[in-house]
Protein backbone atom coordinates (compact mmCIF):
# COMPACT_ATOMS: atom_id res chain seq x y z
CA UNK A 1 0.00 0.00 0.00
CA UNK A 2 1.21 3.70 -1.13
CA UNK A 3 0.37 7.34 0.33
CA UNK A 4 0.25 10.20 -1.55
CA UNK A 5 0.31 13.40 0.13
CA UNK A 6 0.32 16.42 -2.04
CA UNK A 7 0.66 19.90 0.55
CA UNK A 8 -0.02 23.43 -1.23
CA UNK A 9 -0.37 27.09 0.49
CA UNK A 10 -3.81 28.94 -0.74
CA UNK A 11 -2.75 32.44 -1.14
CA UNK A 12 -4.08 35.28 1.33
CA UNK A 13 -8.04 35.69 0.05
CA UNK A 14 -8.05 32.37 -2.21
CA UNK A 15 -9.23 30.13 0.47
CA UNK A 16 -12.92 29.65 -0.76
CA UNK A 17 -11.49 27.30 -3.78
CA UNK A 18 -10.71 24.91 -0.82
CA UNK A 19 -13.97 23.22 -1.08
CA UNK A 20 -14.53 23.43 -4.50
CA UNK A 21 -11.39 21.68 -5.18
CA UNK A 22 -12.71 19.21 -2.80
CA UNK A 23 -15.51 18.99 -4.01
CA UNK A 24 -14.49 18.06 -8.08
CA UNK A 25 -11.35 15.84 -7.36
CA UNK A 26 -12.11 13.63 -4.17
CA UNK A 27 -14.94 11.79 -6.00
CA UNK A 28 -12.31 11.59 -9.43
CA UNK A 29 -9.69 10.53 -7.14
CA UNK A 30 -11.84 7.53 -5.17
CA UNK A 31 -12.94 6.35 -8.87
CA UNK A 32 -9.22 5.74 -10.04
CA UNK A 33 -8.51 1.93 -9.98
CA UNK A 34 -6.64 0.91 -6.59
CA UNK A 35 -7.81 3.88 -4.70
CA UNK A 36 -8.08 2.99 -0.90
CA UNK A 37 -9.57 6.01 0.25
CA UNK A 38 -8.88 10.16 0.22
CA UNK A 39 -9.00 13.09 2.12
CA UNK A 40 -8.67 16.95 1.98
CA UNK A 41 -7.90 19.34 4.39
CA UNK A 42 -7.61 22.74 4.95
CA UNK A 43 -6.28 25.22 7.88
CA UNK A 44 -8.75 28.00 7.39
CA UNK A 45 -6.36 30.31 9.74
CA UNK A 46 -3.40 30.01 7.59
CA UNK A 47 -4.68 28.42 3.88
CA UNK A 48 -2.14 25.37 4.50
CA UNK A 49 -4.09 22.49 2.57
CA UNK A 50 -3.86 19.18 0.83
CA UNK A 51 -4.89 16.01 0.02
CA UNK A 52 -3.84 12.24 1.73
CA UNK A 53 -4.81 9.20 -0.77
CA UNK A 54 -4.05 5.80 -0.05
CA UNK A 55 -3.30 3.40 -3.32
CA UNK A 56 -3.34 -0.08 -3.26
CA UNK A 57 0.07 -0.15 -5.61
CA UNK A 58 2.60 2.46 -6.50
CA UNK A 59 1.63 1.88 -10.06
CA UNK A 60 -2.12 2.77 -9.24
CA UNK A 61 -0.64 5.44 -7.57
CA UNK A 62 1.51 6.86 -10.51
CA UNK A 63 -1.16 5.91 -13.09
CA UNK A 64 -3.44 8.11 -11.20
CA UNK A 65 -1.26 10.97 -10.88
CA UNK A 66 -0.97 11.51 -14.88
CA UNK A 67 -4.43 11.76 -14.69
CA UNK A 68 -5.74 13.38 -11.77
CA UNK A 69 -2.46 16.08 -11.40
CA UNK A 70 -3.43 18.70 -14.41
CA UNK A 71 -7.08 18.37 -13.16
CA UNK A 72 -5.32 19.58 -9.68
CA UNK A 73 -2.60 22.03 -11.30
CA UNK A 74 -5.93 23.58 -13.28
CA UNK A 75 -7.31 24.18 -9.81
CA UNK A 76 -4.45 25.63 -8.11
CA UNK A 77 -3.11 28.19 -10.87
CA UNK A 78 -3.77 31.04 -9.54
CA UNK A 79 -4.80 30.62 -5.86
CA UNK A 80 -1.60 29.07 -4.23
CA UNK A 81 1.02 31.37 -2.71
CA UNK A 82 4.10 28.28 -3.95
CA UNK A 83 4.01 25.01 -6.31
CA UNK A 84 2.56 22.16 -4.41
CA UNK A 85 4.84 19.34 -2.75
CA UNK A 86 3.50 15.79 -3.84
CA UNK A 87 4.98 12.96 -2.15
CA UNK A 88 4.63 9.25 -2.46
CA UNK A 89 5.38 7.45 0.74
CA UNK A 90 5.14 3.01 1.18
CA UNK A 91 2.96 2.18 4.32
CA UNK A 92 4.59 0.81 6.72
CA UNK A 93 1.65 0.35 9.22
CA UNK A 94 -2.35 0.51 9.17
Amino acid sequence: MYARLVRFSFAPGKQSGAQALADELAPAIASQPGCAGVTFFVDDNDGEGGLFVLWNSEEAANAAAQIIRPQLDKHLAGNIAAPPDARLFKVISK
